[in-house]
């Protein structure tokens, strides 16, 4: 498969995919969580999980699990949750995995939740550690969002940190947005309520990102041949996606037929 065909293939996945969220929305889930920072950590221990949201996309309602709103259950001082971090972030994240089981059938849109350092197998890690419930999420329901944008729209659709600079390319609101290492700060200062503000915040601007994306109204610093590939496929597939330029090739086609036409008389 030649590099234009495969880039074309892969851009049209991904929109396809993009846009079945919304067909399929009564069981489409927005996750994003926040943690100590990876790599601060010199025991090598898995990052402490400080708290977790997961917004459902048809209804806009955000579930959410932290520590500080365990302790606040368990009448735990804000200030001595350090001291019982183990026995809070266990049964946050039992709560976490039994809402996961729950929705099992669901699809999981995240952002760049991959691995061990930060992603699902990360959550099930520290549940397993603390003795809390665990549960695997399949991998063909996880759908990480911020691949699927570089899918299709090219690698240089947005500068790095490629999500706060899409959000600034766009006018996306991110209050209570806070950077990696903003995150890291706070974790240190104990400032659980903005961490998880913060998390509350991501999956609030990962649901504005994929709406206006499968409404083709995110705007990236993408090319048509980043998108589209520079060749006559990559024109056919453009033209089949914007009908502006549809109608421009349909214009073009019919002067080259008249053309053709006089100079063959």
């Amino acid at each position: 498969m030649g590099k234009t065909i495969r880039r074309i293939k892969t851009h049209r996945i991904a929109k396809e995919t993009i846009n079945s969220f919304y067909d399929y929305n009564s069981h489409a889930l927005i996750i994003h969580y926040s943690c100590e920072s990876f790599y601060d950590i010199k025991d090598g221990h898995t990052p402490r999980i400080t708290s977790i949201a997961v917004k459902f996309l048809v209804s806009a309602q955000t579930k959410s699990f932290s520590i500080h709103k365990v302790a606040e259950l368990r009448r735990v001082p804000i200030h001595q949750i350090e001291s019982h971090y183990d026995e809070l972030e266990k049964e946050m994240l039992n709560d976490f995995f039994l809402f996961a089981k729950a929705h099992a059938t669901y699809r999981w849109i995240h952002w760049n939740m991959r691995d061990i350092n930060y992603g699902f197998e990360a959550l099930k890690h520290r549940a397993s550690i603390l003795g809390a419930e665990t549960y695997d999420i399949k991998d063909e329901n996880k759908f990480d969002l911020a691949r699927l944008l570089i899918e299709k729209y090219g690698k240089q659709y947005a500068s790095h940190p490629r999500l706060t600079s899409i959000l600034e390319m766009n006018g996306i609101s991110s209050k209570n947005f806070l950077v990696g290492e903003d995150e890291a700060k706070a974790f240190e200062k104990k400032e659980y309520v903005k961490l998880h503000q913060s998390t509350l915040a991501k999956v609030d601007v990962m649901d504005n990102i994929l709406r206006r994306s499968a409404e083709e109204d995110l705007k990236t610093k993408s090319k048509l041949r980043d998108i589209y590939g520079f060749s006559m496929q990559g024109i056919f597939e453009l033209a089949k996606d914007h009908w502006l330029y549809s109608l421009i090739i349909m214009i073009i086609s019919a002067i080259i037929g008249v053309l053709i036409t006089k100079l063959l008389e």
